[in-house]
């Protein structure tokens, strides 16, 4: 016979053994599962709070397989940690909403940038390099050689061609 633990009952003989820990998980972590997700809305945070349910009961199994409803217990323990996590999460939130953005906002790229960008994609991918790379990237003539594997005569030639056709596009105001 096993005596209940909790003070304010009276203290009750059982005949039966009490059930092991791996008979109350096996029969009822899916259900406690269940149970917190339609709290949580989000299964996985639902698995975790009544994973972590059980393994505080685990580590005091001795005592709680004692009482008259083990599960009872874990319950309670699983609902106490989803309105913990429930009551982090809004006040993170809380918070989040009372800060500034981190960034503040710039404008989009102007008219001049968007005709830019849509003449150098009418380049040939050589000559569209040799610009952004000499005029945007401030890189030297022979620098840009030396990365394309070509002669200096042949990257001024790119960008000899690359502001021609650029200057077309954009209707001679390069």
């Amino acid at each position: 016979m096993t005596a209940i633990a909790d003070p304010e009952k009276p203290i009750i003989a059982r005949d039966d053994p009490p059930p092991s820990f791996d008979e109350v998980y096996a029969a009822h972590y899916t259900d406690l599962a269940v149970q917190l997700y339609a709290y949580f809305g989000d299964r996985q945070e639902a698995q975790d709070v009544a994973q972590e349910a059980f393994c505080r009961a685990l580590a005091r199994w001795n005592s709680i397989a004692g009482y008259d409803d083990p599960l009872a217990w874990i319950r309670r323990v699983a609902w106490n940690l989803a309105v913990s996590r429930w009551r982090r999460a809004r006040t993170a939130l809380n918070f989040l909403r009372r800060q500034r953005p981190a960034e503040p906002h710039t404008d989009g790229p102007g008219p001049e940038r968007v005709a830019l960008l849509k003449a150098l994609g009418t380049l040939p991918a050589a000559q569209r390099r040799a610009i952004v790379l000499h005029y945007l990237a401030d890189l030297p003539v022979a620098q840009i050689a030396e990365r394309e594997r070509v002669a200096e005569g042949t990257v001024r030639s790119w960008l000899s061609r690359g502001r021609t056709a650029l200057a077309a596009e954009l209707g001679g105001s390069l």
